[in-house]
């Protein structure tokens, strides 16, 4: 008795040295990125970093709001390319295919997480960007389009696994309930199962979008890195993390011009922080349920 309370005690503490230890490093990182992206606005304003349109370095203005916009529907737009397919797939393989089926469906699509996002660029550089080009010849290929065309499929296996076990949990009596009542396999799928596993459909969209957003390599090859707010689907534009990625080895640290990539920074931060609260949020609602 007494060895087993000492090592019941012993992993307790290690737990608990462990949890400290990582909330540390997140608040250090928190308050490193924030003192130095809040640097900024000693040279710039509040108006013109989130507001202005004109991300010019050199004349010393640092306008993000093209990024900013470009992030936010490049997010939007993958998310809503994927959304379809991921639903119809978590609802085939949760109500409608044999389980023989699913369990070789559910790895399959398991596999896309596991592929580089370098390869997901490549692809899109070399069969995506091309075909757009042909399709619309006045275009170069690069832009938003592109970008959100690897992103669906790339948060789709994110969407889709969390959608079909939302789906699969919720309790049998529920469609046999909605059967008995003479409602079709369809009816009862899109007025019952689908609104009662609306919180764990929602989990999965918002974490698609922090895949979405936090996503550097693939958007960076087929987006085109043009600091310019896009006219189009089809312009070449930059994101939050390719400007960042693009821009951090040409500047000096301590400068205004780094001090704003540090800002984007702890925008992206703030941002997958509101998304992991969101998550919370709809878990505990879930459970009052």
């Amino acid at each position: 008795m007494k060895l087993q309370h000492g090592q019941d005690s012993l992993m307790r503490w290690i737990f608990i040295t462990s949890a400290i230890i990582v909330s540390v490093i997140i608040f250090t990182l928190i308050l490193f990125v924030g003192y130095q992206g809040l640097q900024t606005f000693k040279e710039v304003s509040i108006w013109s970093f989130f507001f202005s349109t004109d991300w010019t370095p050199s004349s010393e203005k640092f306008g993000a709001f093209p990024f900013l916009f470009s992030t936010l529907v490049l997010t939007l737009l993958s998310v809503i390319m994927s959304l379809p397919l991921a639903l119809g797939g978590a609802i085939f393989m949760a109500k409608i295919a044999p389980p023989w089926m699913r369990e070789i469906l559910r790895p399959t699509t398991d596999l896309f997480v596991g592929i580089p996002s370098v390869v997901y660029g490549l692809i899109g550089m070399t069969v995506i960007v091309p075909f757009l080009h042909k399709l619309f010849p006045s275009t170069i290929g690069y832009g938003i389009l592109p970008a959100a065309i690897i992103l669906a499929v790339m948060i789709l296996p994110t969407i889709l696994s969390i959608s079909e076990d939302a789906i699969r949990s919720l309790p049998i009596r529920l469609e046999e309930a909605s059967l008995a009542l003479g409602a079709t396999r369809w009816q009862t799928v899109w007025k019952v199962l689908l609104p009662a596993s609306r919180p764990g459909i929602l989990t999965a969209v918002i974490l698609g979008m922090g895949r979405a957003i936090g996503e550097t390599m693939a958007v960076f090859m087929v987006i085109g890195n043009s600091p310019q707010m896009p006219k189009s689907l089809l312009d070449s534009t930059t994101v939050l993390t390719t400007a960042i990625v693009k821009d951090m080895p040409s500047t000096f640290y301590g400068t205004a011009w780094n001090n704003a990539l540090y800002l984007m920074a702890l925008v992206l931060l703030l941002i997958s922080l509101a998304l992991i609260l969101c998550i919370r949020i709809l878990a505990k609602r879930s459970e009052v349920k």
